[in-house]
Protein backbone atom coordinates (compact mmCIF):
# COMPACT_ATOMS: atom_id res chain seq x y z
CA UNK A 1 0.00 0.00 0.00
CA UNK A 2 1.52 3.31 -1.11
CA UNK A 3 1.56 6.11 1.42
CA UNK A 4 2.64 9.73 1.76
CA UNK A 5 3.29 12.10 4.66
CA UNK A 6 0.78 14.94 4.95
CA UNK A 7 0.32 17.77 7.43
CA UNK A 8 -2.52 19.96 8.69
CA UNK A 9 -2.47 22.94 11.04
CA UNK A 10 -4.78 23.12 14.03
CA UNK A 11 -4.42 26.42 15.89
CA UNK A 12 -0.77 26.69 16.87
CA UNK A 13 -0.29 22.93 16.49
CA UNK A 14 0.84 21.03 13.43
CA UNK A 15 -0.36 17.46 12.92
CA UNK A 16 1.66 15.24 10.62
CA UNK A 17 0.08 12.02 9.41
CA UNK A 18 0.82 9.06 7.15
CA UNK A 19 -1.79 8.86 4.42
CA UNK A 20 -2.65 5.60 2.66
CA UNK A 21 -5.46 4.66 0.29
CA UNK A 22 -7.42 1.42 0.22
CA UNK A 23 -10.61 -0.12 -1.15
CA UNK A 24 -12.88 0.91 1.71
CA UNK A 25 -16.00 3.02 2.24
CA UNK A 26 -14.96 5.30 5.08
CA UNK A 27 -11.87 7.14 6.27
CA UNK A 28 -10.03 5.72 9.29
CA UNK A 29 -7.74 7.60 11.66
CA UNK A 30 -5.46 5.93 14.20
CA UNK A 31 -2.94 7.31 16.68
CA UNK A 32 -0.22 4.71 17.24
CA UNK A 33 1.58 4.20 20.58
CA UNK A 34 4.67 6.00 19.26
CA UNK A 35 2.51 9.09 18.56
CA UNK A 36 2.41 8.69 14.80
CA UNK A 37 -0.92 9.34 13.09
CA UNK A 38 -2.12 6.93 10.41
CA UNK A 39 -4.94 7.83 8.02
CA UNK A 40 -6.43 5.31 5.58
CA UNK A 41 -8.82 6.83 3.05
CA UNK A 42 -11.04 5.32 0.33
CA UNK A 43 -9.43 5.27 -3.09
CA UNK A 44 -9.71 8.52 -5.06
CA UNK A 45 -10.66 10.62 -2.00
CA UNK A 46 -9.69 14.27 -2.49
CA UNK A 47 -6.81 15.44 -0.26
CA UNK A 48 -8.76 18.59 0.69
CA UNK A 49 -11.60 16.44 2.06
CA UNK A 50 -9.12 14.22 3.93
CA UNK A 51 -7.48 17.25 5.58
CA UNK A 52 -10.89 18.57 6.63
CA UNK A 53 -11.72 15.28 8.35
CA UNK A 54 -8.32 15.16 10.05
CA UNK A 55 -8.89 18.71 11.37
CA UNK A 56 -12.30 17.66 12.72
CA UNK A 57 -10.52 14.93 14.72
CA UNK A 58 -7.54 17.13 15.64
CA UNK A 59 -8.52 17.61 19.28
CA UNK A 60 -8.90 13.85 19.76
CA UNK A 61 -5.59 13.20 17.94
CA UNK A 62 -3.69 15.62 20.19
CA UNK A 63 -5.23 14.10 23.33
CA UNK A 64 -4.23 10.60 22.18
CA UNK A 65 -0.67 11.75 21.45
CA UNK A 66 -0.44 13.38 24.89
CA UNK A 67 -1.74 10.19 26.49
CA UNK A 68 0.82 7.98 24.77
CA UNK A 69 3.61 10.47 25.50
CA UNK A 70 2.85 10.42 29.23
CA UNK A 71 2.80 6.64 29.12
CA UNK A 72 6.40 6.35 27.99
CA UNK A 73 9.18 5.43 30.42
CA UNK A 74 11.73 8.16 31.11
CA UNK A 75 13.96 6.66 33.78
CA UNK A 76 17.23 8.61 34.14
CA UNK A 77 20.58 6.94 33.44
CA UNK A 78 22.28 5.44 36.48
CA UNK A 79 26.01 5.31 37.26
CA UNK A 80 25.93 2.52 39.89
CA UNK A 81 28.03 4.20 42.55
CA UNK A 82 27.73 4.23 46.34
CA UNK A 83 25.11 6.66 47.63
CA UNK A 84 23.20 6.80 44.34
CA UNK A 85 19.45 6.44 44.82
CA UNK A 86 17.54 3.61 43.16
CA UNK A 87 13.80 3.03 43.16
CA UNK A 88 11.94 -0.10 44.21
CA UNK A 89 8.13 -0.22 44.51
CA UNK A 90 7.93 3.56 44.64
CA UNK A 91 10.51 4.14 47.37
CA UNK A 92 14.05 5.46 47.04
CA UNK A 93 16.97 3.45 48.40
CA UNK A 94 20.63 4.46 48.63
CA UNK A 95 22.87 2.01 46.85
CA UNK A 96 25.56 0.41 49.00
CA UNK A 97 28.04 -1.64 46.97
CA UNK A 98 30.14 -4.24 48.79
CA UNK A 99 32.77 -6.35 47.00
CA UNK A 100 32.24 -9.96 48.08
CA UNK A 101 32.56 -13.57 47.02
CA UNK A 102 28.80 -13.77 46.34
CA UNK A 103 26.22 -11.82 44.37
CA UNK A 104 23.30 -10.73 46.51
CA UNK A 105 20.95 -7.74 46.76
CA UNK A 106 18.90 -6.90 49.83
CA UNK A 107 16.74 -4.00 50.95
CA UNK A 108 17.50 -2.96 54.52
CA UNK A 109 16.64 0.26 56.39
CA UNK A 110 16.51 2.56 53.40
CA UNK A 111 19.52 0.99 51.71
CA UNK A 112 19.85 -1.25 48.69
CA UNK A 113 22.79 -3.40 49.73
CA UNK A 114 24.51 -4.97 46.76
CA UNK A 115 27.13 -7.63 47.38
CA UNK A 116 29.00 -8.31 44.17
CA UNK A 117 31.91 -10.31 42.79
CA UNK A 118 32.82 -7.58 40.31
CA UNK A 119 32.76 -3.78 40.49
CA UNK A 120 32.64 -2.74 36.82
CA UNK A 121 29.58 -0.76 35.76
CA UNK A 122 28.32 -3.24 33.14
CA UNK A 123 28.39 -6.11 35.64
CA UNK A 124 26.64 -4.10 38.37
CA UNK A 125 23.94 -2.97 35.96
CA UNK A 126 23.41 -6.53 34.72
CA UNK A 127 23.07 -7.95 38.24
CA UNK A 128 20.72 -5.19 39.42
CA UNK A 129 18.54 -5.64 36.34
CA UNK A 130 18.41 -9.38 37.00
CA UNK A 131 17.25 -8.65 40.57
CA UNK A 132 14.62 -6.21 39.32
CA UNK A 133 13.38 -8.82 36.83
CA UNK A 134 13.11 -11.44 39.57
CA UNK A 135 11.10 -9.08 41.77
CA UNK A 136 8.97 -7.99 38.81
CA UNK A 137 7.98 -11.58 38.01
CA UNK A 138 6.79 -12.12 41.58
CA UNK A 139 4.90 -8.85 42.07
CA UNK A 140 3.42 -8.58 38.57
CA UNK A 141 2.06 -12.13 38.72
CA UNK A 142 0.57 -11.37 42.14
CA UNK A 143 -1.09 -8.17 40.89
CA UNK A 144 -2.36 -9.88 37.75
CA UNK A 145 -4.07 -12.55 39.86
CA UNK A 146 -5.73 -10.02 42.17
CA UNK A 147 -6.72 -7.70 39.30
CA UNK A 148 -8.31 -10.54 37.34
CA UNK A 149 -10.88 -10.96 40.10
CA UNK A 150 -12.33 -7.58 39.11
CA UNK A 151 -13.05 -8.99 35.64
CA UNK A 152 -15.01 -12.09 36.74
CA UNK A 153 -18.24 -10.96 35.03
CA UNK A 154 -16.42 -10.63 31.69
CA UNK A 155 -15.22 -14.25 31.80
CA UNK A 156 -11.83 -13.50 30.30
CA UNK A 157 -9.11 -16.13 30.48
CA UNK A 158 -5.94 -15.44 32.41
CA UNK A 159 -3.57 -13.95 29.83
CA UNK A 160 0.03 -14.98 29.30
CA UNK A 161 2.25 -12.46 31.09
CA UNK A 162 5.48 -11.39 29.41
CA UNK A 163 7.88 -9.18 31.41
CA UNK A 164 10.61 -7.37 29.51
CA UNK A 165 12.41 -4.04 29.19
CA UNK A 166 10.64 -1.71 26.75
CA UNK A 167 11.73 1.69 25.51
CA UNK A 168 8.38 3.30 24.72
CA UNK A 169 5.64 1.65 26.76
CA UNK A 170 4.82 0.66 30.33
CA UNK A 171 2.62 -2.12 29.05
CA UNK A 172 0.76 -3.47 26.05
CA UNK A 173 -1.81 -6.08 25.13
CA UNK A 174 -1.36 -8.09 21.93
CA UNK A 175 -4.15 -9.20 19.60
CA UNK A 176 -3.65 -12.75 20.86
CA UNK A 177 -4.37 -11.58 24.41
CA UNK A 178 -0.84 -11.65 25.83
CA UNK A 179 -0.03 -8.86 28.28
CA UNK A 180 3.47 -7.38 28.18
CA UNK A 181 4.71 -5.33 31.14
CA UNK A 182 7.87 -3.26 31.32
CA UNK A 183 10.34 -4.48 33.94
CA UNK A 184 10.93 -0.83 34.88
CA UNK A 185 7.45 -0.79 36.45
CA UNK A 186 8.90 -2.58 39.48
CA UNK A 187 10.37 0.80 40.46
CA UNK A 188 6.88 2.38 40.68
CA UNK A 189 4.39 2.23 43.58
CA UNK A 190 2.21 -0.90 43.66
CA UNK A 191 -0.88 1.18 42.97
CA UNK A 192 0.71 2.45 39.75
CA UNK A 193 1.65 -1.07 38.66
CA UNK A 194 -1.91 -2.20 39.35
CA UNK A 195 -3.20 0.70 37.23
CA UNK A 196 -1.13 -0.49 34.25
CA UNK A 197 -2.23 -4.12 34.78
CA UNK A 198 -5.92 -3.14 34.89
CA UNK A 199 -5.44 -0.84 31.90
CA UNK A 200 -4.10 -3.74 29.83
CA UNK A 201 -6.75 -6.17 31.11
CA UNK A 202 -9.42 -3.68 30.00
CA UNK A 203 -8.07 -4.15 26.48
CA UNK A 204 -9.16 -7.79 26.65
CA UNK A 205 -12.73 -6.45 26.88
CA UNK A 206 -12.45 -3.31 24.73
CA UNK A 207 -9.53 -3.26 22.31
CA UNK A 208 -9.50 0.47 21.57
CA UNK A 209 -9.29 3.58 23.76
CA UNK A 210 -12.95 4.42 23.22
CA UNK A 211 -15.66 5.56 25.66
CA UNK A 212 -16.52 1.98 26.65
CA UNK A 213 -12.87 1.33 27.47
CA UNK A 214 -12.57 4.36 29.76
CA UNK A 215 -15.96 3.68 31.36
CA UNK A 216 -14.71 0.20 32.28
CA UNK A 217 -11.36 1.48 33.54
CA UNK A 218 -13.12 4.12 35.66
CA UNK A 219 -15.37 1.47 37.23
CA UNK A 220 -12.61 -1.02 38.00
CA UNK A 221 -9.90 1.50 38.91
CA UNK A 222 -11.59 4.72 40.13
CA UNK A 223 -8.28 6.30 41.17
CA UNK A 224 -6.37 5.37 38.01
CA UNK A 225 -5.54 8.99 37.14
CA UNK A 226 -3.87 9.49 40.54
CA UNK A 227 -1.76 6.34 40.10
CA UNK A 228 -0.93 7.26 36.51
CA UNK A 229 0.36 10.62 37.74
CA UNK A 230 2.41 8.97 40.48
CA UNK A 231 3.90 6.65 37.86
CA UNK A 232 4.92 9.55 35.65
CA UNK A 233 6.43 11.49 38.56
CA UNK A 234 8.21 8.49 40.10
CA UNK A 235 9.99 7.48 36.92
CA UNK A 236 10.49 10.83 35.21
Amino acid sequence: MLHSIQQVNYGSKSIEYKLSFAARKSLGIKVLPDGLVSVIAPNDTDLIDINKKVKLKANWILKQQAFFCSYKPNTPTRKFVNGETHLYLGRQYKLQIIEDTINEIKIYRGAMIMKTKKLNLEYLEKKLNEWYKEKAIFHFEELLESSLEKFNKYKIEKPILDIRLMQKRWGSCTKSGKIILNTELIKAPKGSIEYVVIHELCHLVHHNHNKDFYDLQNRLSPNWEKWKEKLEHALS
